[in-house]
């Protein structure tokens, strides 16, 4: 080894390591993005979003009810939660339709839908039969039950065309026949039309509406030609005009769009006006729950049509906001279902179901906020109102069937069911094993031989 000048050994520099090069930091916001992004692609995603939404939805509805009905009951000098407890025990009812609907196949959903059309358009004769039917604010679309119990027919009307448009179009798609126009426009716009008959014959314009938007939602998803959707849309919005022009109270309703104080005439505008103040006195946050204003006399109907303004003024804008994003994962959730299926008749009935919903869920927030002129529709879910409240959660039971019938989501849902109590083989003598989940693993385990360690 050759030595320094000065006798020493020369030192060695250790040679330097390569640059390892680290890894970039992920941005948080785009971590979260992908993990949502990741989540929001799941099989069951759907699923829980619509059974996780409508149960929101209600349960906050009873809350609501409870809160903007006592007032109005204690005028009819009636017990402070007599609107609560009605409400109550429709969404029990309901919860059990939701159930029944959930579990049921889809040819069994197919089969009901002729059932539920004939009986909602013989319940829909009945109304305008003297002694049977009755008036609640002007409109003949009630039957009594008795007592303080009364039906509105219309409501399973929208039902019925639901189910029975899309077994109808289904059908008729795996035959071919939907390519000619006469096939895709009959017998279903006439039967539309029969029904909206029978509902403005009772003067019940918003519920009207309400079945000719299902209408146009099944003829888009059925692919009806630009024209031919457009001069269907063209005789619905004559008629319309025909039927707003031809009565004063909707010429009305139509004036009071945008209105800030009460006007004298005919057209006050009480209810839009004091629906605005409201939700404009909750402020961030709101009043506090039970602390409306409004709700004393001062707002019609604020347990029914206008309890998102009640909503608003004692829960705030959070509130009308939490409520406004439920609607919103619920109709994204059934928009999901349909697009994802390839059963017809899944995709044309949830279709169907989300454009119901989503639709009574605009023109009536729309109206609270003096944006449409009042149609005299419920929040779905969230309103009072039993007629209302059984054939919408009947649907949302559609929705939760179809969505659990994926392949994927069947998988899913497999994996995740317990199983408990086993028995190994031996006969009854035989040792038992522990109770164990049945997952992907504990079955994977089960599958090896035994000697396998």
């Amino acid at each position: 080894m050759p030595s320094s000048r000065t006798g020493r050994p020369p030192v060695q520099r250790a040679s330097r390591r390569p640059a390892v090069s680290r890894p970039a930091r992920e941005n948080p916001v785009q971590r979260f993005y992908m993990r949502a992004k990741r989540a929001w692609d799941r099989p069951l995603t759907a699923y829980y979003l619509i059974l996780g939404g409508s149960v929101l939805i209600t349960v906050l509805g009873l809350v609501m009810v409870y809160s903007a009905s006592q007032i109005t009951a204690l005028q009819l000098s009636l017990p402070g939660s007599y609107f609560f407890r009605k409400q109550a025990l429709a969404a029990l009812i309901g919860g059990a339709l939701l159930f029944a609907a959930s579990r049921m196949p889809v040819k069994l959903h197919r089969a009901l839908a002729y059932p539920i059309l004939a009986g909602a358009v013989f319940l829909m004769v009945l109304v305008q039969v003297p002694g049977i039917g009755m008036a609640v604010n002007g409109n003949q679309n009630w039957i009594s039950l008795g007592g303080s119990f009364q039906i509105q027919p219309s409501e399973f009307g929208k039902l019925a065309l639901v189910l029975w448009g899309a077994d109808l179009i289904a059908r008729k798609q795996d035959k071919k026949l939907l390519t000619q126009w006469k096939h895709m426009l009959v017998p279903l716009v006439p039967v539309a039309f029969m029904l909206l008959g029978l509902i403005m014959l009772g003067g019940d314009m918003g519920t009207a509406i309400i079945l000719t938007a299902i209408l146009f939602g099944l003829l888009w998803l059925a692919g009806a030609p630009t024209r031919l959707f457009a001069g269907v849309l063209s005789i619905a919005g004559l008629i319309g005009v025909v039927l707003i022009k031809t009565s004063p109270n909707r010429m009305a309703r139509l004036a009071c769009i945008g209105a800030t104080e009460p006007k004298a005439g005919v057209a006050d505008c009480w209810q839009a006006v004091h629906g605005i103040y409201a939700l404009a006195s909750g402020g961030l946050f709101g009043s506090g729950l039970g602390a409306s204003v409004e709700k004393w006399g001062q707002l019609p109907e604020a347990h029914t049509d206008f309890i998102f303004a009640v909503t608003g003024e004692e829960l705030g804008l959070s509130g009308t906001l939490s409520v406004l994003a439920l609607f919103a994962a619920l109709g994204y959730a059934g928009i999901r279902v349909a697009g994802r299926t390839e059963d017809p008749f899944v995709r044309y009935a949830a279709g169907g179901v989300t454009t119901w919903i989503t639709a009574q869920a605009v023109i009536n927030i729309g109206a609270v906020l003096g944006l449409l002129p009042i149609a005299g529709v419920p929040l779905p879910l969230f309103s009072y109102g039993g007629s209302a409240l059984l054939p919408t959660m009947f649907a949302i039971g559609l929705l939760i069937a179809f969505a659990r019938d994926e392949p994927a989501a069947r998988a899913a849902l497999a994996t995740r069911q317990p199983r408990f109590g086993r028995k190994r083989a031996g006969g009854p003598g035989a040792e038992r094993g522990p109770r164990r989940w049945n997952t992907m693993r504990r079955r994977a385990t089960a599958a090896r031989s035994s000697g396998e360690r």
